[in-house]
């Protein structure tokens, strides 16, 4: 009887420990909050060239790093008619020129889009840790 009583209090305590961990593993693994958005996934800005390429979820060009200055934009992200921002704690710059060739600079907040008017090129982006973008 005695020894049956050992193997059950091994096999509980095993079990329970077996429990602990696989909680712990639940506990401590990462929460999703964010995701693939028109097929630009998390943490990614991504660059839709025309129309067509965000209607079909189709991005051109994703940038992630952040920087502390402007990164120019490629040829598959220059004059983008949409940018898509899925981070969620990071706000993005963007360096964007009219047709008089004006020089502006747009502030893109998390999980957000802008689309732009054909009178205007992003040429640059510098994404930033902060999440707000600054009220105008």
């Amino acid at each position: 009887m005695r020894t049956q009583s050992k193997v059950a209090k091994r096999t509980a305590v095993t079990a329970a420990a077996a429990a602990a961990l696989i909680a712990a593993g639940l506990a401590t693994a990462p929460t999703a909050t964010a995701g693939n958005y028109n097929g630009c996934g998390w943490p990614r800005v991504c660059f839709y060239l025309t129309d067509s390429d965000w209607n079909n979820g189709r991005p051109t060009a994703a940038y992630q790093d952040v920087t502390s200055s402007y990164q120019d934009l490629g040829s598959k992200s220059y004059g983008a008619n949409y940018v898509r921002n899925t981070r969620n704690d990071d706000r993005v710059y963007l360096r964007v020129h009219d047709k008089y060739s004006v020089t502006y600079y747009w502030c893109l907040p998390p999980n957000s889009t802008f689309h732009f008017s054909d009178d205007v090129r992003v040429s640059g982006i510098k994404i930033q840790t902060q999440s707000a973008c600054p009220s105008t």
